[in-house]
């Protein structure tokens, strides 16, 4: 288990890891929200095998919440983020408060085209990925690290953050892991904890919607809106109304309406109670 330093601070970012960077360390950032779960100790994990040095921020960032409702709802604790950092093997965790990421008169912020603009950016606004855009641009030049990284369940938002390190020369690689679930398939997330026992066993269907979608394109199916009839299906039967349950390419968010043996990406986001859900999975249809 490391002992983990807390920093509150960018000028006292900088300071610990100035000795690292001289030295070439290698240096890992796990940009994060707080509330861990096992997606962001399989973030840490990787970093830590990758790295010399692993950096995890904590920091709720008001700017990408549309909903103040959902930002004063959303887990904080601290205490166990940093009992389980520890145990990840985190050097340093980053825990600025709200005026250290934008003081007084702070008046910048980095928005992205094309692929904000569909899915999340149309059910959330324009502002949620300009919030996200400028607080991972901000985290990357704070910490500077060789290699950040990022889960696939925020496949749109991982897309969002590549095309802002291409754009602005970003000297930093994006390295994306796999979606952790849990043992029914809801994928791991920090809201999850907010779900009642009777939402929480609805809300695997939205797993099982994917997986149906998968499997019937990896059956030979290649029409796009049999295949999402079929996912969307799974989550009329637990009584879940998507807000989208949708195929588009995986590099750009186009919409797919035939397979062709390249892959597609199913997603989808629904609201299971109160609690928004979000989840995506790879599918592709036989080659031959």
């Amino acid at each position: 288990m490391r002992n983990t330093q807390v920093i509150r601070t960018v000028d006292g970012l900088r300071a610990a890891l100035a000795q690292p960077r001289r030295a070439s360390a290698r240096i890992g950032l796990v940009p994060t929200m707080g509330a861990f779960h096992e997606g962001h100790l399989s973030l840490m994990a990787q970093a830590r095998r990758d790295c010399q040095v692993v950096v995890v921020s904590l920091f709720v960032n008001p700017a990408q919440f549309n909903e103040t409702g959902d930002l004063a709802v959303y887990p904080r604790d601290e205490q166990r983020d940093l009992e389980l950092a520890a145990e990840a093997g985190v050097d340093l965790m980053f825990a600025p408060g709200v005026a250290e990421i934008y003081p007084d008169g702070f008046a910048t912020a980095v928005s992205v085209a094309g692929v904000t603009e569909p899915l999340e950016g149309a059910h959330r606004g324009p502002a949620h990925f300009d919030g996200v855009a400028t607080v991972v641009a901000k985290l990357l030049h704070i910490v500077g690290p060789d290699v950040a990284y990022f889960g696939q369940k925020d496949a749109q938002q991982v897309l969002v953050i590549r095309r802002m390190v291409a754009d602005l020369n970003i000297p930093v690689r994006v390295e994306v892991c796999p979606t952790a679930r849990e043992p029914d398939g809801l994928a791991a997330s920090s809201r999850n904890v907010r779900l009642s026992g009777d939402e929480r066993r609805r809300a695997s269907a939205l797993h099982r919607g994917l997986r149906r979608a998968a499997d019937l394109a990896r059956d030979g199916e290649r029409d796009g809106a049999t295949i999402l009839a079929a996912g969307r299906a799974e989550l009329d039967g637990a009584g879940i109304d998507a807000e989208y349950f949708e195929l588009v390419d995986p590099d750009t968010l186009a919409p797919v309406t035939q397979l062709n043996g390249r892959p597609a990406l199913a997603v989808v986001a629904a609201r299971v109670g109160d609690t928004r859900l979000i989840d995506n999975e790879l599918v592709q249809s036989p080659t031959t």
